[in-house]
This record gives C-alpha cells, sequence and structure tokens, in this order.
C-alpha cells in the first residue's frame, strides 16, 4: 500500500489551497493524513462564516464536501492537540508532509524546535527523520524575522513554496491560480495530480 501523505492545514488566509490539493490528491486516490491547527477553525469562521468540526470522523465528511470528493482516497484526520497521534512518531512511514497553507507562526515554531500541537510536531519529526516537508507561507510582506525563520528551515532542507501564482498558463478563474501554486508544491514530492499547463518555452 502506498505510505501516505500528511497534510498540515495552519491557521493562515487562504484555505482553498488546502481545498485544492485535497481535491486532487484524493481523486488520484492518495492516503492523507490530515491535521488542522487550532487557528485554521477560526479562519474557517472568519473567511467562510463555517464552523469546521472538531471530531475526526466529522471533519473527514466536512473536507471532502468541500474537497468535491466523496469515495476516492482514503483521509484520516486527527485532531490538532493529539500530540501522540500515529504521525508524531518517527516510526511512522510516510511520503512525506506538507503545510498548506502556512502561517508565520507554524514557520517560526518549527524553525525554532517547538511543538505545541500535533501539527508543529509532525512537522518536527519530518525534519528529525530526514523526510520531505514542504511549506506554503501566505504572508506578505516577509519581515526579517520571518526571512530568518524560513531560512533556518530551507538549510535543514525544507522545501519553501510561498503561495505565488504564475499567469504563462493562462489563468481563468481564481481556483486556476490557486492550482498553479498546488501543483508546484506537490512537484517538490514528486508528485503530478494536477492537469497544468506547463512552461514549453517560447
Amino acid at each position: 500500500m502506498t505510505k501516505p501523505l500528511i497534510i498540515g492545514v495552519s491557521g493562515a488566509s487562504g484555505l482553498i489551497y488546502a481545498v485544492r490539493a485535497l481535491k486532487y490528491l484524493l481523486a488520484a486516490d492518495y492516503a492523507i493524513e490530515l491535521v488542522a491547527s487550532r487557528a485554521s477553525y477560526m479562519v474557517w469562521q472568519a473567511e467562510e462564516n463555517i464552523r469546521m468540526p472538531a471530531e475526526p470522523e466529522q471533519q473527514e465528511l466536512f473536507w471532502r464536501e468541500k474537497a468535491g470528493v466523496s469515495l476516492r482516497g482514503k483521509l484520516n484526520c486527527h485532531r490538532w492537540g493529539d500530540v501522540g497521534d500515529n504521525i508524531a512518531s518517527g516510526s511512522f512511514r510516510t511520503l512525506g508532509m506538507v503545510i498548506i497553507p502556512c502561517s508565520m507562526s507554524t514557520v517560526a515554531k518549527i524553525a525554532t524546535g517547538l511543538s505545541s500541537d500535533l501539527l508543529e510536531r509532525a512537522a518536527d519529526v519530518q525534519i528529525k527523520e530526514g523526510k520531505p516537508l514542504v511549506v506554503v507561507p501566505r504572508e506578505t510582506p516577509f519581515s526579517l524575522i520571518h526571512l530568518r525563520n524560513l531560512t533556518a528551515l530551507a538549510e535543514t532542507g525544507v522545501k519553501i513554496v510561498p503561495a505565488i501564482p504564475a499567469w504563462y498558463h493562462r489563468p481563468q478563474t481564481i481556483e486556476d491560480l490557486v492550482d498553479f501554486v498546488v501543483a508546484r508544491t506537490l512537484d517538490t514530492l514528486d508528485i503530478d495530480c494536477i492537469p497544468l499547463e506547463r512552461w514549453q518555452g517560447n
């Protein structure tokens, strides 16, 4: 069986990035272990006026409904405070982890080795085990503190994929712009499951 990919959703604006990533990964039959931080609940309320359920079983249905994928793939959701869950262990085998979107608070905590919740602990485990970790920061402008924390992560091998879209694929919708960022994020893990018009040269 294919090893699962961990998706972390932090309390940064731009939850559509996580939704679109899940849409394509589940449709491509990937197994996903998802952990949403405590702050992400507040972002759902602020951006969409939606209350995300806390119970893992209900949260799976919630994410599947948002992604529009009811039966494909495997989705297992975790409680943000359950730091003893399977994804908190280095012996749990994964394809890696993507934090999308990734807040600057989460970046700072991971860069300094703090693990105050399951998302941060899972990310810390990926680093210590030498497994792939990708963060998608959604913040602007970056302060010097942000840049130093991102540099610290990059120096440990973490891939940094800012939520910066391109226009050469002639996007027509917001989803087209989002999908470009999601595709480039998954490229870092050699996952190609998003239809994307790639640059072919002039």
